[in-house]
């Protein structure tokens, strides 16, 4: 959806800085918040910023950064390295980011954001790529969000009361991160 000049203040409280490239609100919450923005690949200056889905809701981006600090990107990485199927899910995720990025313009490189295709980098990206796609889309992201949702106690107000839980997704809190069971 279009960004009203009333989301465009909006994100730029949540960043503490204006906001740049915003083409659309790709993702608001339960709560009616914006909270991810879909960014030209390339800023009005022409800096490349190849990052499409970014993450502004302040409780999503806190949350985040918790789920890294416990070490669930590590957790994440070593099972890419050992399920194929989840190597092929995180591949095509990146080739579908490729793509719709590139449709809008084409910044003549292969990167598309959180180390895809081949390493989990950053919690951010997932969670905001995810919240854009949806949860069928990116098999981490959506991961990332339901851990997310059940750390940060966010379902319902930054998540979508319906989104996949851990249980459905069969997460081993203690396998997934420090401190998260």
């Amino acid at each position: 959806m279009t960004p009203t000049p009333e989301d465009l203040d909006i994100v730029a409280e949540q960043l503490g800085r204006a906001p740049r490239g915003v083409l659309e609100i790709s993702y608001r919450t339960p709560d009616g918040q914006p909270a991810v923005v879909m960014t030209a690949p390339k800023l009005d200056d022409g800096t490349p910023f190849p990052t499409l889905y970014y993450l502004t809701d302040p409780r999503l981006t806190a949350e985040a950064s918790r789920l890294e600090v416990a070490q669930v990107m590590k957790w994440m990485e070593q099972r890419l390295g050992e399920d194929a199927e989840l190597a092929r899910d995180y591949r095509a995720a990146h080739e579908h980011y490729l793509a719709k990025r590139n449709a809008i313009e084409d910044l003549g490189t292969m990167f598309s954001g959180g180390g895809m295709p081949d390493r989990v980098k950053c919690l951010h990206v997932l969670i905001a790529y995810a919240l854009a796609e949806g949860p069928q889309h990116i098999r981490l992201g959506t991961e990332a969000v339901a851990l997310a949702a059940e750390h940060g106690n966010l379902r319902g107000t930054a998540i979508p009361a319906d989104w996949p839980t851990v249980d459905e997704l069969g997460i081993d809190l203690e396998e997934a991160g420090e401190g998260l069971a």
